[in-house]
């Protein structure tokens, strides 16, 4: 199974491509829905126009009715059919019936509806028609009743109106449809401006450039740079860490590893068996302080790196104070030395790395041994909003004015020697500020000395 390294980048397709399709999708069912909504306004708008002509014809046709005794006389004015004339190509029917349904004249294709329905839908010589419907009340001596009068026509230039007003809507509505497709592209073009302004950020960089990432972006994309700058800033602190490994390795390395060669070729070449014996005590005792030197430039450069490397876990403090008395090596102490703890009997939890909580302990350690006065105690305990782990001892402790560099490294009050690189307390602080915590300093009475991490206690942890 590929790593994500091996993986890389996977490929989705182009973002401009998906805005513009999903643009022209959009567009096309707004296009569609304003198609069918131009389409029923035609129909509609055709319908009432010439709803109006047939009921035009048919109301002038009834008002120039007559009765000649108790018949109804119809003389058919010729303007009644002036209106139908604007549809030249539709076939025109008209009829007229009396109080009994009987034809007084006209066409008998189409009866009036029972009620009093001024439209209705019908058919003449095969083909589909529209009809409108008047009734006119008469009241004579003679004849006491009413009137219908029908006029229908067919609905070909309806049909052809319809479709005009649609046609002109089409065009109207694919002009907007251009002008807005123009605007989208612009429009894309712009909101994808600042991705290829962090593109070219990134492009234009040296490799040594980790710097944040400053280009003015949108808030939709804010996160995004943030969370860039935030792993620049890791990738940052890596490297320093490894840039500050090599500069202390080849700084501090080389004086005793020249010395040991030194000393080690003057061994073999001495005749005199004590002399030798004593250039070789000198030996071991370089070897030694060699190889602390190393270990704590090796462990504060694992403890800056576990810092961004490595989550945080609740972790017992107690558990911590014990394995750091128990992984104390004391032959390094040159003697003998038995270490005191102080716990209580209550979980002490923080949210932590335990391996670098350790580290730091043992340096604690390592420091009290080496410049303070027995007993030394490494003790837990809890501090209100916070928790404390650290050493005290009998000594003197440094000045207070040493105190606000001795988290430094290679600080020259921090015990900087041939023995030692400085960095026990340099250690101690990196760890306290990757719990985002402190390292104090402070003598409580005259005879103790304390050096101890104030770290915050884990949010789940009973009170």
């Amino acid at each position: 199974m590929k790593s994500r390294a091996q993986r890389g980048t996977r490929l989705t397709g182009s973002l401009s491509f998906r805005l513009g399709v999903s643009l022209v999708l959009v567009l096309a069912i707004g296009g569609l829905a304003v198609s069918l909504a131009a389409y029923a306004y035609g129909r509609s708008a055709a319908q009432k126009s010439y709803d109006r002509l047939l009921v035009g014809a048919a109301t002038q046709i009834a008002g120039s009715l007559r009765l000649r005794g108790d018949e109804v006389i119809v003389d058919i004015p010729v303007s009644a059919f002036d209106l139908l004339s604007l549809a030249p190509r539709d076939r025109v029917v008209y009829a007229v019936f009396d109080d009994r349904g009987r034809l007084v004249t006209g066409y008998d294709s189409e009866e009036p509806p029972e009620g009093d329905d001024q439209f209705f839908s019908g058919s003449f010589a095969g083909e589909p028609a529209r009809y409108a419907h008047v009734r006119r009340q008469i009241a004579e001596r003679s004849f006491l009743g009413a009137v219908d009068v029908v006029v229908g026509q067919t609905i070909e230039a309806r049909r052809e109106l319809a479709q005009q007003i649609t046609r002109n809507a089409l065009v109207a509505v694919a002009a907007v449809g251009l002008v807005i497709s123009g605007l989208a592209f612009l429009a894309v073009n712009s909101a994808l401006r600042p991705l290829r302004q962090l593109e070219r950020d990134f492009a234009l960089r040296s490799s040594r450039d980790l710097t944040p990432v400053d280009v003015e972006v949108p808030q939709e994309i804010a996160s995004l740079v943030a969370a860039l700058n935030r792993f620049i800033g890791r990738i940052d602190r890596q490297l320093r860490v490894m840039r500050t490994l090599i500069a202390d390795a080849s700084h501090q390395l080389r004086t005793p590893i020249a010395a040991l060669r030194a000393q080690a070729e003057l061994a073999y070449e001495t005749p005199d068996a004590q002399e030798q014996l004593r250039i070789v005590e000198k030996i071991h005792e370089r070897s030694r302080n060699l190889s602390q030197l190393t270990d704590q430039l090796l462990n504060h450069a694992m403890i800056i790196h576990r810092a961004d490397s490595v989550d945080l876990e609740p972790v017992d403090l107690r558990v911590v104070a014990s394995e750091a008395v128990g992984q104390f090596d004391q032959t390094l102490s040159g003697a003998e030395l038995e270490l005191r703890i102080d716990l209580p009997e209550e979980p002490m939890v923080c949210d932590g790395d335990a391996l670098s909580l350790v580290e730091a302990c043992k340096n604690l350690i390592n420091n009290a041994v080496a410049y303070g006065k027995p007993p030394i105690t490494v003790f837990v305990q809890d501090g209100g909003a916070t928790l404390c782990l650290g050493v005290r001892d009998r000594g003197d402790g440094m000045a207070k004015d040493m105190w606000a560099d001795a988290g430094s490294r290679f600080a020259k009050r921090s015990g900087v020697s041939a023995a030692s690189a400085g960095l026990g307390l340099s250690i101690v602080n990196a760890v306290a500020q990757a719990h985002r915590g402190q390292m104090t300093i402070r003598r409580p009475t005259d005879d103790c000395f304390e050096v101890f991490l104030e770290l915050p206690k884990n949010r789940g942890a009973e009170p």
